[in-house]
């Protein structure tokens, strides 16, 4: 029998001090995540110096109650998984820091993560069956990408956001009608009280890809809308814009899914990210995929946002793809789902 390898990952890409204990890459020991929304809402946003000083306050914290919670000891873990990009530079340095310390002090493996693809396997933990070949939309407030994962580690891009992120459109509209920051959970709460068709916004096509996305069109739209409103003294339903906005996100998202879906002829369709917990795109696509005869997966909500457990299910299969690091890791913001560091 194969000895099982126990992960200590690290996320600590944005506004989530996170750390887990996972097994074999889907059996989730412990994740602890200390948040910063509350601080970050007196901003409207994530401001990068706070919240890398509240990492360096928190990660100690953090990995010692995962550790607690999994009723492990460092001697008992296999190698530290880290996430080590993309995202801002000073939080993924904080991690990364604490990372190498840990594997250093300890003599473990280290292995680093692309944050992407921690969202990525995120379905891996609650969907056992869940195997390579599949595709994945990942929507979240910095990325909007469909994934063709074609083995573990192995993906290709199919199409990406020209512009915004979905999740940024969010972020962007709610604050144009008042909701604040967060966005996304926000418009998803207030559209439910609207009506989806009460406004016709625009959905974006673009000729020679037509997987790609783009989201200023819509988001420029609705800060048009409400600006003709107020210019002519006219009220309006935060609602129904909400609703309207939503649906246009939403609709643009699953027909590109779809299109990728026959495109490839695979019959696996996952999402991943902070708006993939959005309940109308999940009903959206569950919907679509119905239709297409294509199995639906996606993760609860706790594993859509930033999380540590994700980060580890990626890590094993990095571990065992022979991945490792050394003591010159370094945080890369910018990094591309596909690139490594080595």
């Amino acid at each position: 029998m194969e000895k099982d390898i126990l992960i200590l990952a690290v996320e600590s890409s944005c506004d989530e001090t996170a750390a887990a204990v996972v097994k074999n890459g889907r059996d989730v020991r412990s994740n602890v995540i200390s948040s910063q929304i509350e601080l970050h809402k007196l901003y409207g946003g994530v401001v990068p110096e706070i919240a890398s000083r509240k990492h360096i306050e928190k990660i100690n914290q953090v990995i010692e109650e995962a550790l607690a919670q999994a009723e492990v000891t460092l001697d008992d873990i296999d190698a530290i998984g880290v996430t080590y990009g993309p995202g801002l530079v000073g939080a993924l340095l904080v991690g990364v820091a604490e990372a190498k310390a840990i594997a250093y002090a300890k003599g473990l493996p280290l292995v680093g993560v692309h944050h992407i693809e921690g969202h990525i396997s995120a379905n891996y933990v609650e969907h056992p069956e869940l195997e390579p070949p599949f595709l994945c939309l990942v929507v979240s407030g910095g990325h909007t990408h469909l994934v063709c994962v074609r083995d573990y580690g192995k993906y290709e891009i199919l199409g990406r956001t020209r512009d915004d992120a979905a999740g940024e459109a969010f972020d962007k509209v709610a604050r144009a009608i008042g909701l604040g920051y967060p966005g996304g959970p926000k418009i998803d709460r207030l559209s439910r009280e609207g009506n989806p068709d009460a406004i016709f916004f625009p959905r974006a096509h673009i000729e020679d890809a037509p997987c790609d996305f783009s989201f200023s069109g819509v988001k420029s739209a609705v800060l048009n809308y409400i600006n003709g409103c107020q210019m002519k003294g006219e009220t309006y339903s935060q609602a129904d814009v909400a609703a309207s906005f939503q649906k246009a996100v939403t609709d643009v998202l699953t027909e590109h899914s779809m299109q990728a879906v026959r495109e490839t002829g695979l019959k696996k369709f996952a999402i991943a990210g902070g708006v993939a917990s959005n309940s109308s795109l999940r009903a959206s696509l569950e919907e679509a995929c119905r239709k297409e005869g294509v199995r639906f997966y996606y993760p609860s909500p706790i594993f859509c946002t930033d999380n540590a457990a994700m980060i580890g299910a990626a890590a094993y299969y990095e571990y065992l793809a022979g991945t490792r690091h050394g003591w010159d890791l370094n945080a890369v913001p910018n990094l591309k789902l596909g690139e490594r560091q080595v």
